[in-house]
């Protein structure tokens, strides 16, 4: 989707058409902005597109924990662990890693999931009023999500997050090994225990959710590129673009570029320690559907997502960096994984690697640059992305029109210093 003709300044373009930029984008045409949206690939094409389509807004447990922290040095040292590290690229994260431990220790634990919490709470009712904006009611599948626990010790260490999410009040419900099975009767005798998340939405086809965006936003006037942006610079008539043949002027530039967010934010002026999570897919035909709602095992550290004619089978982490190629033990490790709940299943129809964009505190960035009023961040979001994409928009369209958004500090880029 591309405009045929793109002006030489615009009051506010996007750099970015994933989920986040897109949604971005629908709101503010919706607000009666004039919007560009730019990338070099076709909207919703990455992260967005390759997800386990869930809308998590039980989500608020940072990635960083004490959990995590203890088990760190044999998930790091273990490649088939559901989070992993590219030896390679050690000194690349190192910095990055080294913030991860710190926000791992149980305060920072605790204000980050507090942050997101207070954001997640937001996550389905403004996801309710983009699926009404943008049509997308018939993508919606509104029967929870359901974390299941195969090992009476992997239960037992999920209380300290199960005690939080309580605190914080999100609706979860334990269930027996019997409730499991009637919610999801394929998984029977698969699961000592389980936690269910009611609420929770999941949508049946990313792919056809992110055209759909795309489409309202094209409907409400905006504008797309495909495009490169290499620079960023402020001047005296606003905020110039360039790139392989770019080169605008925004009156506000939004960077929403997920895990490429980082170069163009230090142009901003602002040292953001943003790195790169691999997230990979696989995605397997079935005649009906395997599941009734996306299902976690959470050793395994995947989500098991029914979807239209197929079981997409997504996750784990894997720190590497942006350039790195597809790592098929990760594929090995997914698929080994889906076939002990699935023996029969066919040959995979489709592989996938994706670059989800990481903080060391999961907290996303989102409001004005430190330098500069006119331009504003909406990256990080991780594992959220999906989840937090409508909030973001009206965070980025609230700090845009001047209004005053609460706990923006808990977001802000100056919380790096």
């Amino acid at each position: 989707m591309t405009s045929t003709a793109v002006p030489k300044s615009i009051e506010i373009a996007i750099i970015g058409a994933g989920v986040v930029g897109l949604a971005t984008a629908l709101r503010l045409a919706g607000e009666g902005r004039e919007v560009l949206l730019i990338d070099p690939n076709e909207p919703g094409s990455g992260a967005s597109f390759g997800n386990a389509g869930t809308i998590a807004e039980y989500a608020c447990m940072p990635v960083g924990n004490p959990g995590v922290l203890r088990a760190l040095p044999k998930l790091l040292l273990d490649p088939d662990s559901p989070f992993s590290l590219r030896w390679a690229a050690l000194f690349q994260l190192a910095p990055w890693l080294v913030r991860f431990v710190r926000q791992s220790l149980p305060a920072a634990t605790r204000a980050n999931a507090l942050a997101l919490a207070g954001l997640l709470a937001e996550a389905l009712p403004a996801w309710g009023e983009m699926v009404q904006e943008a049509g997308l009611q018939d993508l919606m599948r509104r029967n929870g999500c359901l974390y299941v626990y195969r090992r009476d010790s992997d239960f037992a260490a999920s209380a300290v997050g199960r005690a939080l999410r309580a605190e914080l009040g999100v609706h979860q419900e334990v269930l027996t090994a019997d409730q499991v099975e009637a919610l999801e009767p394929a998984l029977a005798d698969a699961a000592t225990q389980g936690l269910y998340f009611p609420d929770s939405i999941n949508v049946s086809d990313p792919k056809a959710v992110m055209a759909g965006l795309a489409a309202a936003a094209a409907a409400r006037g905006v504008q797309f590129m495909r495009a490169s942006v290499n620079g960023l610079a402020a001047g005296a008539g606003g905020i110039g673009l360039s790139g392989p043949d770019l080169a605008i002027t925004a009156q506000k530039v939004v960077i929403a570029a997920g895990a490429h967010s980082r170069a163009l934010a230090a142009q901003a002026g602002d040292r953001i320690p943003l790195d790169t999570e691999r997230g990979y897919h696989l995605e397997f035909p079935t005649a009906a559907p395997l599941l009734n709602r996306p299902v976690c095992p959470v050793d395994l550290g995947f989500y098991m997502t029914p979807m239209d004619g197929r079981l997409r089978v997504a996750g784990t982490v894997e720190l590497g960096g942006l350039k790195a190629p597809p790592n098929p033990r990760r594929l090995a490790l997914l698929d080994r994984g889906v076939r002990q709940f699935f023996p029969d299943l066919g040959q995979p129809s489709s592989k996938w690697l994706g670059l989800r964009p990481s903080l060391p505190d999961s907290r996303p960035v989102i409001g004005p640059s430190t330098k500069s009023q006119n331009v504003l961040y909406a990256f990080g979001h991780g594992h959220l992305g999906l989840t937090l994409a409508p909030i973001t928009a009206r965070w980025v369209a609230g700090f845009i029109a001047g209004r005053d958004m609460p706990s923006a500090a808990d977001f802000a880029a100056a919380r790096f210093g």
